[in-house]
């Protein structure tokens, strides 16, 4: 009887090292697996937070300042220190674009509203040459115009934000702030570059005034690139006149009319 007895005694010596092994196994697998959980719970919460402080940052960094009697500042964003260097970030087209020229094109909004446009090469040499790379390269078409302002002398339609609410860009930013008006008051028909405090935050985003419109030039202003020289009155007509949703504490709002980009050319002139 003892070889059964030890052949028993064997094969459950086996099944409780089985046992025992599978036990380990499970063991060893809920420890990977805890850690990896832990690690792709922290790089959430990582990637949740550098979202959310980068949407932030470029919501603020892409509105213009209002008059000074109004509250449209882009508080949100840090004010660089007196120690800091402003500089260029990113892949910034190279100002040589321009060719000290004049340019002339269109932008056509929703397509019926066609606004001839004409860029100053020659005042605004950086803003222009960033502008006629994005129109050649289409940055713009499909793109939102989310903000209007349109109180008495604070007049504009601003476009251009890569994610079309007034965040993302095209991966740079630059300055310096070109060609601003010296009263601070900015014609009719003009066409600005957008920023937030820093004079080297400008990117994508601009502003087309089809009013008479007085903003801040306390911290630099904002680069004139150039003009509407026809279809305002269409812009006006067709969008801006019927007013604005939901408007925010400077008076500014997603327009009422929801406005894309659906076209854009740009020439130089001869």
């Amino acid at each position: 009887m003892a070889p059964k007895n030890q052949a028993r005694d064997n094969r459950e010596a086996r099944e409780r090292l089985r046992l025992y092994e599978a036990r380990q196994g499970l063991h060893d697998r809920q420890r990977r697996r805890r850690v990896r959980d832990n690690v792709i719970g922290i790089s959430a919460l990582v990637a949740v937070a550098a979202l959310a402080t980068g949407s932030q940052l470029a919501f603020a960094g892409s509105q213009p300042d209002a008059k000074p009697s109004a509250s449209a500042s882009a508080s949100s964003t840090p004010t660089p220190s007196a120690s800091a260097t402003p500089a260029n970030t990113g892949d910034v087209p190279s100002k040589s674009i321009a060719k000290d020229s004049t340019w002339t094109g269109s932008l056509t909004l929703n397509k019926d509203v066609k606004l001839g446009i004409e860029l100053d090469g020659k005042k605004a040499p950086q803003a222009t040459s960033v502008e006629i790379d994005l129109i050649r390269k289409q940055f713009y078409e499909g793109t939102s115009c989310h903000r209007l302002a349109d109180s008495d002398g604070f007049e504009f339609l601003q476009c251009g934000s890569a994610n079309g609410d007034g965040t993302g860009d095209a991966g740079f930013q630059y300055g310096p702030i070109e060609n601003t008006p010296s009263d601070d008051v900015y014609d009719k028909g003009t066409i600005a570059i957008a920023r937030s405090s820093s004079t080297y935050s400008q990117s994508t985003q601009f502003f087309i005034v089809y009013g008479d419109t007085t903003l801040d030039g306390s911290t630099g202003g904002y680069t004139v690139v150039g003009k509407v020289t026809s279809g305002l009155s269409d812009l006006v007509s067709k969008i801006t006149s019927k007013g604005i949703s939901d408007a925010g504490s400077d008076g500014t709002g997603e327009p009422k009319v929801k406005t894309t980009i659906t076209g854009a050319t740009i020439k130089q002139e001869q």
